[in-house]
C-alpha cells in the first residue's frame, strides 16, 4: 500500500454529536428567550421574602469578628467601615478578638462573652413579652398533659385493684353462703324459724336464716294482697267456667294471713349486725372453724373426719388445700 493511499484502518471519524455542533441560529433564539422569560418574571411574595429570609440568616450566621483575625505578620486587620463601622473602631483601639475585660487569674473559670451577642430577630406584631409567655404557656401545657398521663396510668393502676378486690370480695361472699349452707345443714337441716327463736340459731348461719325468713314473710304478704285487692261484685260472665271463676278468686272468701314469723324477726340484732359488719375473710373463718370443731368437717377438703385430730387435712386456709 503507497503512502498516497489513506488507511481505512486508522481513519478518524468527525464526531457529529449535538454538544460538538456550534449552536444554530434557532437554538440561540429559543435559549435567548428562555433566559429573557427568566429575568423579566416577577417573582411572588412568598419567593421573596424567602430570599429575603435566607440573606438575612447568611448574614446573622457569620461571625462579626472574622475580619479582626490577626494576620500572618502578627497585626490585626483593620476592617472597612462597610464590614462594621463598630468593629473597625475597635480594630483601631488594638481590639484582636477575643473576650473583653480584665484576664482572669491562671486556672480560675474565665466565663467571658468571646462572641458578640447574636441577633434575634422578632418576626411578627406581637409585643416584646409576648413570645415569652406563649412559651411559659407551652410549658405549663406540655407539664400538665403530662401530669395528666401520670394521673390516668394511677388511676388505671388503682382501678384494676378495685376490680381485683372487688371480684375477691365476690368470690368470699359465695364461699361465705356456701359454708353457712353446710353448717345449717349439718346442724338440725333447714330451720322452720316460726317455731323457734331466731337469737337461738348459730351466729354464723343466723344471717342465712333471717334472710330466709324475711324473704318468705314479704312472698306471704303480697301473695295475701294480691287475694285481697277489692273486685266489682256486679260483674259476672255466663261464659266463664268454675275453673276461671277458682283462678281468678271469684266466689270464694278472701283468704286471711296464716304465715306465722319468728317472735323476734323484727327487733334489733346488734349481734348479728356486728358479725355480717366483718369483712368476708374473717366471717369464712369462723365458719371453717364451726364446722371443724362442731362436726369435725373440712370446708375445704369437702369431707368429715372420723376423729378430732383431723389427721390427713392440710390446714386451716383455702392456701394450705393448693
Amino acid at each position: 500500500m503507497s503512502d498516497s493511499e489513506d488507511d481505512y484502518m486508522k481513519m478518524a471519524f468527525p464526531d457529529h454529536s449535538t454538544n460538538s455542533q456550534p449552536e444554530t441560529s434557532l437554538q440561540r433564539r429559543q435559549r435567548e428567550r428562555r433566559e429573557a422569560e427568566a429575568r423579566g418574571r416577577v417573582k411572588s411574595k412568598a419567593e421573596l421574602a424567602a430570599e429575603a429570609e435566607a440573606r438575612r440568616e447568611a448574614a446573622l450566621s457569620r461571625s462579626l469578628l472574622e475580619s479582626a483575625t490577626p494576620t500572618a505578620s502578627g497585626k490585626s486587620a483593620v476592617p472597612s467601615a462597610k464590614a462594621s463601622k463598630g468593629l473597625a473602631m475597635m480594630a483601631k483601639m488594638g481590639f484582636k478578638g477575643g473576650a473583653l475585660g480584665k484576664q482572669r487569674e491562671e486556672g480560675a473559670a474565665d466565663d467571658r462573652v468571646v462572641e458578640p451577642i447574636r441577633i434575634s430577630v422578632k418576626d411578627g406584631r406581637e409585643g416584646i413579652g409576648l413570645e415569652s409567655e406563649r412559651k411559659r404557656k407551652l410549658r405549663e401545657a406540655a407539664e400538665a398533659a403530662e401530669e395528666q398521663v401520670k394521673k390516668v396510668r394511677v388511676d388505671e393502676g388503682e382501678y384494676r385493684d378495685r376490680v381485683r378486690r372487688g371480684r375477691e370480695e365476690v368470690r368470699l361472699e359465695r364461699q361465705v353462703a356456701a359454708a353457712q349452707k353446710v353448717a345449717e345443714r349439718m346442724d338440725d337441716g333447714e330451720m322452720d324459724i316460726a317455731t323457734r327463736p331466731l337469737r337461738s340459731v348459730p351466729l354464723v348461719y343466723r344471717p342465712l336464716v333471717r334472710m330466709r325468713a324475711e324473704a318468705e314473710r314479704e312472698r306471704r304478704m303480697r301473695k295475701d294482697l294480691e287475694l285481697s285487692l277489692p273486685r266489682l261484685p256486679t260483674y259476672d260472665d255466663p261464659e266463664e267456667d268454675e275453673d276461671d271463676k277458682r283462678a281468678l278468686g271469684r266466689g270464694q272468701v278472701e283468704a286471711a294471713t296464716t304465715y306465722l314469723a319468728a317472735d323476734d324477726l323484727d327487733e334489733e340484732d346488734n349481734e348479728l349486725e356486728e358479725f355480717n359488719a366483718l369483712p368476708p375473710e374473717d366471717r369464712l373463718q369462723r365458719l371453717v372453724a364451726y364446722l371443724r370443731v362442731e362436726h369435725r368437717y373440712c370446708f375445704w377438703c369437702k369431707f368429715a373426719y372420723p376423729d378430732v385430730e383431723m389427721e390427713g387435712c392440710p390446714g386451716l386456709t383455702e392456701e394450705d388445700h393448693d
